[in-house]
């Protein structure tokens, strides 16, 4: 197997070749000359006698122990991640939200201190407001953008770590990963980049500067709507302090779903790349439609970021964030009336999902939605892998059930139209 991967850098040349093969024919590290990965469906390994055990112990050999560490599944997936991520170690965890909790409590000490953007997440965020500060550990959120403002924290405050996503959700925003990881690492502060809505595939976070890249493997990795797993990826120095607490915690990734993940990451390129150009076709669609106000999508020019992410992206993603001309109940009806998409959060699987965030954050009182710019008329598509004709047939015949009056509402350059 050593002389296959010696092969690597000859025959594999791209992010479509290494998710098909890395971590199964460039070494995996189960005896079977199966091309698809056997799902190893134990609870813990033995050792032959106890001289095994002590060697293990001591550091002279690397064998499983039980399967809360790890299992030769969860490894091969760890190795095909950390391909695509370009990094020296990757963490699989039982979610998303597991991945983000984990490395928060592995890498900030009590009394540390957070920077995150205020365009997250919300569970994230939740997390870092209500339970750390439990630990003594302060946060402050600040604009995506806000550049100036990250460099009076980090400069006047000791900042442990600075957790973004980017894109960010459900705004999409993008955060410059150089710019930021630069003025991070100056004072010694982390920086881990949330890439669940980026993917590998369009984004590399790491090679951009920045420690820690994590993904929610549920949406475009799992890319299925089958399967919950989370992961990080980094220097094995950073992931190896996770892995201690996540070994303690026991958020461990079952065998059967790492296999899940494993099949389908070797058709993530393929979904990738035609989410990326319905998305982005799609928002070309809504920008120039009467009864849409707004559109928020990194692949439009005038999306605030859009020079950000043309640097830093290969792909803007299969998200499209906008604002429909119409109230709370024209926005329920323009939902109902779309009949492909699933109403359902979560995103990245094959079949298409529409979010409408004021009700699904029906709980959280008007007013605090607007404060995260949760507008009633907001929507949130998630495109899958449909046909582009059917999709944008459907989202047009849906918008044509927005009453047909003359309204106004502010567009993205400032102007007000009208339509009858």
């Amino acid at each position: 197997m050593e002389d296959v991967k010696d092969l690597k850098p000859s025959f594999l040349s791209s992010d479509g070749s290494l998710a098909v093969h890395a971590g199964e024919r460039l070494g995996r590290d189960i005896a079977t000359s199966s091309i698809t990965t056997p799902v190893v469906n134990t609870t813990t390994y033995f050792y032959k006698k106890t001289s095994e055990l002590i060697d293990s112990k001591e550091k002279r050999i690397v064998c499983h122990e039980y399967t809360r560490y790890g299992s030769p599944t969860t490894m091969v997936l760890e190795e095909k991640i950390s391909a695509l991520e370009g990094a020296e170690s990757t963490l699989v965890m039982a979610s998303g939200m597991c991945a983000s909790s984990v490395v928060l409590l592995a890498l900030v000490p009590a009394g540390g201190h957070i920077v995150t953007t205020t365009d997250c997440y919300k569970e994230t965020r939740m997390f870092m407001e209500t339970f750390l500060p439990k630990l003594g550990i302060t946060v402050t959120l600040i604009d995506s953008a806000d550049i100036a403002g990250l460099e009076a924290v980090v400069n006047n405050h000791a900042v442990s770590m600075f957790f973004t996503e980017s894109p960010t959700n459900p705004f999409l925003r993008c955060v410059d990963i150089e710019l930021v990881s630069e003025i991070c690492h100056k004072r010694g502060t982390l920086v881990c980049i949330d890439g669940t809505i980026a993917t590998p595939l369009n984004q590399k976070a790491l090679a951009l500067g920045a420690d820690l890249v994590l993904h929610s493997a549920t949406k475009y990795i799992g890319g299925h709507n089958d399967v919950l797993a989370g992961c990080i990826s980094g220097s094995v120095k950073l992931v190896s302090e996770i892995r201690i607490l996540h070994n303690l915690l026991g958020g461990t990734l079952n065998p059967n779903a790492a296999y899940l993940l494993i099949r389908s990451m070797k058709t993530m390129h393929l979904r990738v790349k035609q989410q990326n150009s319905t998305a982005l076709r799609m928002a070309h669609v809504l920008k120039s439609h009467p009864k849409v106000s707004r559109v928020y999508y990194p692949g439009l020019p005038s999306h605030p970021e859009h020079h950000i992410a043309k640097r830093q992206m290969t792909g803007f993603g299969g998200l499209v964030t906008f604002e429909i001309n119409g109230d709370l109940e024209t926005t329920f009806k323009f939902v109902d009336s779309l009949k492909i998409p699933y109403i359902a959060t979560s995103f990245g699987g094959c079949e298409s999902f529409v979010d409408q965030p004021a009700a699904r954050n029906w709980d959280m009182p008007q007013e605090e939605r607007l404060k995260y710019g949760l507008k009633d008329n907001l929507i949130r598509f998630s495109f899958g892998v449909e046909d582009f004709e059917d999709l944008k047939a459907d989202i047009l015949q849906a918008l044509e059930t927005i009453p047909a009056k003359t309204s106004s509402f502010p567009h993205e350059n400032g102007a007000v139209s009208t339509y009858n």
